[in-house]
C-alpha cells in the first residue's frame, strides 16, 4: 500500500523563493569575468540545484582552485546585492502555503546563512523557523539521497510518507534516490522533461499545489 503523506520537503531555491534566476544571471557574468564563458542553460544543466561545494569543485576542475576560491568569494557578494534588490516568493508560492494542512520542512542545497538571508528576505523564514535543513549537514548533496533523508530522520517521518518539492534535476533525482515521491515544479528554469521520471508529477502551477497534494 502506497503510504499517505504525512510531510512536505520543500526545497528552498527556486520553490520558495525566485532566486535561481537571479543566481543564473550571476554565474554568467562571473564566468565571463573569470575565464570560462557559460550560456545560461548551461549553467542550469551544471550548477542549479547544486550546493556551493559541488559547483566550486566544477570550477577547480576548470580554472583551477584559486579561480574557484575567487568565483565563489564573488557569487556570494552579487548573489547577496541582487536577492537585496529584487527576490520575491515564487509565483503562487504564498497562495499555496496558505492552504497546505500537512507538516512541512524546507531541504536545500544552499546553507543555512544563505537561506536565512534569502527566506527572510521574502518573510518566508518563520514560516520554517526550525525546520529547515541545508546540504552542509550531510556527507553527499543532491542528487544523492543523504539530505533528504536527513530531513525526514529530523522530522520524524518515515521517507515513504514524506514528498519533496523540487525544481531541479539533481533534486527530483534525490527524491527518487531517497525512495520518496516528488512533486517537480517546472514552473522556473528546469523544463518540465528533465524532471519526468519515476515517481514523480510535474506541475506547471505552484497554485495547483495543494490539490496535487491532497491526490497523492
Amino acid at each position: 500500500m502506497i503510504k499517505p503523506i504525512e510531510l512536505v520537503i520543500f526545497d528552498c531555491d527556486g520553490v520558495l523563493v525566485d532566486s535561481e534566476r537571479i543566481a543564473v544571471r550571476v554565474q554568467v557574468a562571473l564566468g565571463a569575468q573569470l575565464g570560462w564563458p557559460l550560456g545560461e542553460d548551461e549553467v542550469v544543466a551544471r550548477f542549479i540545484g547544486r550546493s556551493h561545494a559541488a559547483i566550486r569543485e566544477q570550477v577547480a576542475e576548470r580554472l583551477g582552485q584559486e579561480t574557484a576560491a575567487v568565483w565563489a568569494e564573488r557569487f556570494e557578494q552579487l548573489h547577496r546585492e541582487a536577492v537585496d534588490a529584487a527576490l520575491v516568493p515564487v509565483d503562487g508560492l504564498l497562495e499555496a502555503l496558505d492552504e497546505i494542512t500537512l507538516p512541512t520542512c524546507v531541504a536545500s542545497s544552499g546553507s543555512h546563512e544563505k537561506m536565512r538571508h534569502t527566506l527572510g528576505r521574502t518573510g518566508l523564514y518563520e514560516r520554517f523557523e526550525g525546520r529547515i535543513h541545508s546540504s552542509t549537514e550531510v556527507a553527499r548533496g543532491k542528487p544523492a539521497s543523504d539530505l533528504f533523508l536527513y530531513a525526514a530522520e529530523r522530522m520524524g517521518v518515515a521517507p515513504a510518507a514524506c514528498v519533496v518539492v523540487e525544481d531541479s534535476r539533481p533534486g527530483v533525482q534525490a527524491a527518487r534516490a531517497a525512495s520518496m515521491r516528488a512533486l517537480g515544479y517546472a514552473g522556473g528554469l528546469t523544463s518540465a522533461e528533465h524532471l519526468e521520471g519515476a515517481g514523480t508529477v510535474v506541475f506547471h502551477d505552484m497554485r495547483k499545489l495543494p490539490a496535487l497534494l491532497q491526490a497523492m
